[in-house]
């Protein structure tokens, strides 16, 4: 792991917190093995479970934090931003090598990975009209009103191992670009990129304790949603753990947003393109394309899997052992459950290291488990989940009808992944998002701010009115 704060006194090195500014090595006795996914399984590092004392000292700095930084003008906290973009580009190779060796992906996919997230920091550089009020002149005789935005103080983000960059960057640019401070909590299997991201955060200029980062699994994700000083959770990651995190946190009265399970369907219509819409379902992570099935499986079986570092791979291995046997029981239960195995990635070559092969699933039905479970991993088949859907076709009155009626928060039109730039938000809806305003975007924004509203009225000389314990209205009495 390129970076110069891990312990390398120790072998594997260690993970360190960030606390107030610091990098420090954990107290903990407790610690999780960060392995690269590929045949040999290699120590990455080695992850502390923070200990109780860590994480309320990382959450005092952020507090203490606080005030200096939402003081700060938006002008200047802007040019943090359009620094650690710079940055970013700058690094963007060993980012994606990061990437890579603690998650798996391509090289060429963890670059993607990289520049997602880095769109984000881009929007954040510009950020300050979306934080701006309104203002209203005379509401009643003398008297205006306004409103302003402003930070709601210390917030968490609690991330996956999927995105390793990309999903950070969903959350603490935003928030800190709003005035807030933050607590991190990158996915224990590829710490890596997070601690990266936060050496280059205070390169750009962030203040010690406006970033701070701490490890674990349940329990420090329960001392998160359970802290007082904590006002708002981003979360991203499986169903369970979301509506745990929704439930609990918001029972100790935190804004929540948390993006959750994710199956992206795809609807080809018979005037599609055949080879444009086969192509794009392959890229996007295979799809059930009806009677293009043989062009999609001969597609999908040109594709090589491989260590990602190596340049001819277009997929590399899954995160874990744990999560390749998952992968395999619900592939295997599709079939048992009635499903064709079209093609099946469970092949004997991919028993060394977390490898899957393309695999394609048809004649589906909703009440199989393979259908109702995310996967992530290189497989899809031929709702409860709302995050996206697309068409493809040519007919503008059937993408109309299907945008229209779709119980989906983002819809592609001849779109694979219809996953919106920053200056919208991410928009997943049903079982894919709890809560009520989603990453990025305006809706970013205003999740990370409370709206505080100022009436005021300035006279020119002590009035002789009479005092009225009536309520102040806009009617002349």
């Amino acid at each position: 792991m390129a970076n110069a704060h891990l312990s390398t006194q120790r072998t594997p090195p260690r993970v360190p917190n960030l606390i107030g500014g610091k990098f420090v090595e954990s107290k903990s006795l407790s610690f999780i093995d960060v392995i690269n996914p590929v045949a040999t399984q290699e120590v990455v590092s080695q992850l502390p479970l923070t200990t109780d004392e860590e994480f309320k000292a990382a959450v005092a700095a952020a507090k203490k934090a606080f005030p200096a930084w939402r003081n700060t003008p938006i002008t200047k906290r802007q040019r943090v931003m359009l620094k650690f973009q710079e940055l970013i580009r700058r690094d963007m190779d060993k980012l994606a090598l990061n990437v890579t060796t603690e998650q798996g992906k391509t090289l060429k996919d963890a670059q993607g990975d990289v520049f997602r997230g880095l769109e984000v920091v881009e929007h954040a550089c510009g950020m300050a009209t979306l934080q701006m009020g309104e203002y209203a002149s005379n509401v009643s005789r003398g008297i205006d009103t306004f409103s302003i935005r402003e930070p709601l103080g210390v917030c968490a983000g609690i991330c996956p191992f999927n995105f390793p960059v990309m999903i950070p960057l969903w959350m603490f640019p935003i928030a800190v670009t709003c005035g807030n401070t933050f607590i991190l909590k990158p996915s224990e299997k590829d710490p890596g990129a997070s601690i990266m991201l936060a050496e280059l955060a205070m390169e750009a200029g962030l203040p010690e304790g406006v970033l701070n980062i701490v490890h674990g699994t349940h329990d420090v994700v329960n001392a998160i949603c359970d802290h007082e000083d904590i006002k708002a959770i981003s979360f991203v990651g499986s169903n369970v753990a979301g509506m745990h995190i929704y439930a609990r946190a918001a029972a100790k009265g935190k804004r929540v947003q948390s993006n959750m399970g994710a199956k992206n369907h795809a609807v080809v219509m018979p005037d599609a393109s055949a080879d444009d819409t086969i192509n794009a379902l392959v890229a996007a992570g295979f799809g059930a394309a009806g009677q293009r099935e043989s062009k999609l499986v001969e597609r999908a079986k040109s594709l090589k899997v491989n260590a990602g570092t190596e340049p001819d791979a277009d997929l590399g291995p899954v995160i874990s052992k744990q999560a390749k046997e998952r992968i395999h029981k619900l592939i295997q239960s599709g079939f048992d459950s009635g499903a064709r195995l079209v093609l099946d990635g469970r092949s004997p070559q991919y028993e060394s290291g977390n490898f899957i092969g393309p695999t394609i699933l048809a004649d589906v039905t909703a009440d199989m488990e393979c259908y109702k479970e995310e996967i992530l991993a290189q497989f899809f088949f031929s709702w409860r989940y709302g995050n996206g859907a697309t068409i493809f076709t040519k007919s503008g009155v059937a993408a109309r009808k299907f945008q229209t009626e779709i119980e989906a928060g983002q819809v592609g039109i001849n779109v694979p992944i219809p996953v919106p730039l920053p200056f919208f938000s991410f928009t997943g809806n049903k079982a894919s998002f709890a809560g009520d305003l989603n990453f990025y975007g305006k809706a970013g924004v205003n999740f990370y701010t409370q709206i505080k509203t100022i009436t005021q009225q300035w006279k020119d000389s002590a009035s002789a009115e009479k005092i009225n314990l009536a309520m102040p209205t806009s009617q002349k009495s």
